[in-house]
Order: C-alpha cells, then sequence, then structure tokens
C-alpha cells in the first residue's frame, strides 16, 4: 500500500496567510487562485474557504508526491537496475549472451567476465529444467572478478525451452543427448575463449553432468567442482523420505504424516514422479531444500528481476521444468554414482548441511571413498541444496581459495 504524507501546517499555512492578505498566488503546490478576502464574505463561510483551501492544498502534497513516486515502478525499470549494475565495463572483460547451436538445436548461453585472462567456470544448472541462468545476478556477481563465468540454460530449459520445438527435442531428452551436449559446449569454449582446460560447476542434476564430464575427459578440466552433488540418488530418497516423516511426526503434522505413509515403502526404482513430488514436498518444507525456510521460492523470485530474461519470458522462465523432468526423472531416480571411484582431475565438493534434497551425507560418503589427484569436502553450515544463494560469500571465497589456485599454477589468471 502507498504511504501518503498529510501535508503538515508549514506546508499549509503559507497558502493560506497569503489569501488572507489578499497576495497573488504563486504557482506552488497546494495554493489556490485567491478568493476574497475574509473580510469581504460572511463569518461561517470564511470557515468553509479555510476548509477548501487546507483541502486542496492537502491533495496538491498528494499529487506531488505520486508524481515523485521513487523508482523502479514495473519490472521493466527494475531490470534495468540490475542490468546497469552488473554491466561489464573494464578493457579486458567480456559480456555476450548468445543461442549457440549445441546438439542440432539452439541453445541459450551468456559468458561474463571483468577480464577475459581469467580462467572459465561453465555452470551446469539442476532441476532438470531448474535453469540458474536468472539467478546468476544474484549469486555469481562476485566470481565475476575471478572467473569468466557461463551459465547456460540447458536443452528443454529456459530459453532454450522457449526458443525451440518442444514437440522437436522431446525425442532428444536423453542422458546421452546431455553429456555429448556437455562435451559441445565445453568444446565450443576452449576453442573460442582460448583455454586448454575449465572449470565446472555440476549442481543437483547437473553434478550428474558434471562428474560424468570429469570421468570421460579430466584433460579438459582444472578441477571438477559439485554441489548437491548426486551419488547414490535411491539412498539420498530414502533418506529423504525418512527426515521428512521424523520431523512431521516431531511436529505433530497429521497431513505431512498421512501423506508420507501412503508412498511407502519409499523410493521405488524407478519411483513415480507424483511420489517424488509428496516426498520433496516435506522435504523442502522442513527446511531440506532451503536451510531455515520452508521452500525455494525466495530463490527462485529472483529470476524476476534477471535482465536476461523479457518481460514476455520472465513468467515462462521455469516452463520448460516440467517438461525436462517427465522425460529424465525415471533415470534421475535410479541414478548411482558409487561405484564411479577413480577421478584423474581434481574434484571439489561444496555441500550445505542441511541438504536432504540430494542428502549431502550421502555425497559425502562417496568423496570418503573416492579416489583423485586432488579432492576436498567444504561443509557450508547454514545451508540446504542451494549453498550458491544462501552462503553466496562463503561460496565465492572456496572457490577463490580452493579452486583459482589450480589455474593459477598454469598461468591462466588474470595478474593483480
Amino acid at each position: 500500500m502507498r504511504r501518503i504524507n498529510v501535508p503538515s501546517a508549514e506546508q499549509v499555512e503559507p497558502c493560506i496567510e497569503r489569501e488572507i492578505a489578499g497576495a497573488s498566488v504563486q504557482k506552488r503546490p497546494g495554493c489556490l487562485k485567491r478568493p476574497p478576502a475574509f473580510g469581504q464574505i460572511a463569518p461561517w463561510r470564511s470557515v468553509v474557504a479555510l476548509m477548501g483551501l487546507v483541502c486542496v492544498c492537502f491533495a496538491s502534497v498528494v499529487s506531488a508526491q505520486t508524481a515523485a513516486a521513487p523508482r523502479p515502478r514495473d519490472r521493466a525499470e527494475a531490470t534495468e537496475v540490475v542490468r546497469g549494475l552488473r554491466k561489464i565495463v573494464t578493457p579486458n572483460g567480456i559480456e555476450n549472451a548468445q543461442m549457440l547451436r549445441i546438439g542440432g538445436i539452439d541453445q541459450y548461453v551468456t559468458i561474463r567476465g571483468r577480464d577475459r585472462r581469467n580462467p572459465v567456470l561453465l555452470v551446469l544448472h539442476g532441476g532438470p529444467g531448474y535453469v540458474e541462468t536468472p539467478l546468476s545476478w544474484w549469486y555469481a556477481h562476485e566470481w565475476e572478478e575471478y572467473f569468466t563465468v557461463v551459465e547456460w540454460d540447458q536443452r528443454g530449459a529456459g530459453r532454450t525451452y522457449l526458443d525451440n520445438d518442444a514437440e522437436a527435442v522431446a525425442a532428444t531428452m536423453t542422458p546421452q543427448r546431455f553429456n555429448d551436449d556437455v562435451d559441445e559446449m565445453v568444446q565450443w569454449l576452449r576453442k573460442n575463449l582460448g583455454k586448454s582446460k575449465i572449470f565446472v560447476i555440476g549442481h543437483s542434476w547437473g553434478s550428474y553432468l558434471g562428474a560424468e564430464l570429469a570421468r570421460r575427459h579430466p584433460e579438459w578440466l582444472y578441477a571438477y567442482i559439485g554441489t548437491g552433488q548426486a551419488a547414490d540418488v535411491p539412498e539420498s530418497e530414502r533418506r529423504g523420505w525418512a527426515f521428512a516423516m521424523a520431523a512431521a511426526e516431531a511436529a505433530h503434522n497429521d497431513e505431512a504424516i498421512a501423506e508420507l505413509r501412503a508412498i511407502a515403502p519409499y523410493p521405488k526404482t524407478p519411483s513415480p514422479f507424483k511420489e517424488m513430488a509428496v516426498m520433496h514436498r516435506w522435504v523442502d518444507y522442513y527446511g531440506g531444500v532451503m536451510a531455515y525456510r520452508q521452500n525455494q521460492e525466495d530463490e527462485s523470485h529472483a529470476g524476476r528481476l534477471s535482465p536476461d530474461y523479457t518481460d514476455v519470458q520472465a513468467p515462462h522462465i521455469y516452463d520448460g521444468n516440467e517438461f525436462s523432468e517427465t522425460h529424465l526423472l525415471p533415470f534421475v531416480s535410479t541414478l548411482d554414482l558409487s561405484k564411479h571411484l577413480d577421478f584423474k582431475c581434481p574434484i571439489l565438493l561444496f555441500e550445505g548441511r542441511f541438504d536432504r534434497t540430494v542428502n549431502s551425507d550421502v555425497a559425502h560418503e562417496w568423496f570418503e571413498k573416492f579416489r583423485a589427484p586432488q579432492k576436498r569436502f567444504v561443509w557450508f553450515e547454514h545451508s540446504g541444496h542451494e549453498p550458491m544463494s544462501e552462503e553466496p560469500g562463503k561460496f565465492t571465497q572456496s572457490l577463490i581459495r580452493y579452486a583459482r589456485p589450480l589455474a593459477e599454477a598454469a598461468g591462466d589468471v588474470a595478474p593483480d
């Protein structure tokens, strides 16, 4: 509700005094064309006239406040503010947004960094279908000082979904095609940005793609960085159900208890989509997706302010989510990387302590078992499944402290 300030005595009295004195009125908010002096009209009419002057002065002040209402007043103005604040203006910077032909379709990619001599960091978003480009203005802004950050709306997601024929793309929504897309994307970046190696962050669904890339092509990577890392998804789902049930019972939440019991035993192999939705509804509600919150809507709403999407596109940013999940969740629900125990490139895992969406304890158990030239596990003590948004400062520090030195050792960083 817009706040309206009542005009003070100091604002109104000068207008009245000039009218009483018979002075001509200047064009000033709150003053009227001069009526007859009080001595020329009856006393009761003087009161009416005085009240009228006060009302008109009040209306004029309100009108002036409305005209000077603070901006931004709509999404278009708000996104221009964000666009201006994040604009890359450094002489050696890079700021591109384009459709790239990957895997036979046009896919949306942004490339941003304040010095193109810095190492490249490709983000593989989660979901499937949960694009992170619209959130990057919030969580990745500081990354751009130390990396050239590449955000990518994968096949079936975000602008890539909106700009392609979904029916034509449907037959290509397979894990193998996604892995091939990742290979093409990385090869394009290495060639066009002049890098022999890059960093890759894989989040949630993207952590499957990233781990697979690290297994297939370690020579392309300084390191693979996993967050919300999928390791043994059936075990993660089992623990998620147990977590949600324990929380519901402790809270005497009869609705949650009934819904969770109705899908037991959980999970199935593969798990029906409706059962997964029930389980994750209550995991989210009890802080398993974002710590101390009942859902991740606050994060998702950041996409409303993203200048990477037009006013027409913005309401449809996540239209590809259901499309992608329909084709890929049966595979995801059975995913098990626990037997992948030998990597040839450094592996970093950044995990939220409260992540019950893709269970971080399961990821840590896998981390303890696999071998890599270098590996490091970083706990984010106040995060769930979204540590880059929940603890963005620590996430940036962790990238600078544990990842960037691997590129620095190869001379692939901008000089201080």
